[in-house]
């Protein structure tokens, strides 16, 4: 994990995660190396006691629950990065008016959005200023969220800012692990490009925000370089030392309808705010740094 992002005010914080996802454990190990304490919500007990083993201190949380006031004590930053479902945000569908009660111990609000609400640009590019357009679906329940959010900021003064993350790779989750495994496909659809990210430069992007804050702010978190996707899956066979499997036309792959809703929208993500803004330094401003990287341990590290 690098340590390139802006140093953190002294002394740390207190992180709430909302979800402890794959980004979220990025940026909990950044912040723990830094002296944070952290805390989270879970909903499996098992997991609950692991969390505790490594000192994370844990709350059971369910869609339409609540948190006990122990959960709140101390608290100064959240990070929420649970998806959004049919009803809407579940963090704000059980917690608004609690966030808004206590808005005053918040120094910092980030949010994990999505650049899939920018919808389909026949790949031309977006930036922040770019007025959200998404599919029906996964992406237009974001754009919802992200408002709902947004209006805790315009109405109350809550510190929120917006992170639109682009597809994520990283240590446990990459296109190394994919090949070894025998199961890298490469498919080929005219003009399609993607924009990825690796989870250490969001950490690092996070960091740097709770570093500058900056309420109402919206950043696209990506690297430099959209690509298309046969591409990093014939650089990570190379790496791997497995061969390199033909082109499959689109039209032919018999892709699932989730895998096939990802070839839908296509764009390039602009990322000159996080460098601009907050100082950011990507460590992986490509794929090719980000999976020479990972060769030797492609594998995700335990919180």
């Amino acid at each position: 994990m690098s340590d390139s992002a802006t140093p953190l005010s002294t002394p740390p914080g207190h992180l709430l995660c909302f979800g402890l996802g794959f980004s979220a454990r990025a940026t909990v190990r950044l912040l723990r190396a830094r002296g944070w304490r952290i805390s989270a919500t879970c909903r499996d007990p098992a997991r609950a006691r692991e969390l505790s083993a490594r000192g994370i201190a844990s709350f059971q949380f369910n869609d339409g629950g609540s948190l006990p006031d122990a959960a709140w004590q101390g608290v100064t930053h959240l990070l929420i990065s649970v998806p959004p479902g049919e009803a809407g945000d579940p963090v704000l569908g059980a917690l608004r008016d609690t966030l808004i009660a206590r808005r005053a111990q918040f120094q910092w609000i980030g949010y994990l959005s999505t650049t899939g609400v920018y919808g389909d640009r026949q790949g031309g590019w977006v930036d922040e200023t770019t007025p959200p357009d998404p599919a029906p679906g996964r992406s237009a329940r974001r754009a919802a969220a992200e408002r709902d959010w947004c209006d805790l900021y315009r109405d109350h003064g809550l510190p929120v800012h917006m992170f639109r993350l682009a597809g994520i790779y990283g240590p446990g989750r990459n296109a190394l692990l994919t090949a070894k495994a025998g199961q890298a496909r490469r498919i080929d659809k005219a003009g399609q490009v993607f924009c990825r990210i690796h989870v250490d430069d969001i950490a690092q992007t996070l960091a740097a925000s709770i570093a500058r804050p900056d309420p109402g702010a919206v950043y696209n978190v990506c690297d430099d370089e959209p690509a298309p996707n046969h591409q990093i899956v014939a650089l990570a066979c190379e790496l791997a030392g497995v061969p390199v499997p033909p082109l499959i036309p689109f039209e032919a792959a018999d892709l699932s309808p989730m895998a096939k809703s990802f070839y839908n929208d296509c764009r390039r993500v602009r990322n000159d705010r996080i460098k601009a803004d907050l100082g950011v330094r990507l460590d992986y401003p490509t794929y090719r740094e980000g999976l020479a990287a990972l060769c030797d341990n492609p594998e995700e590290v335990p919180l």
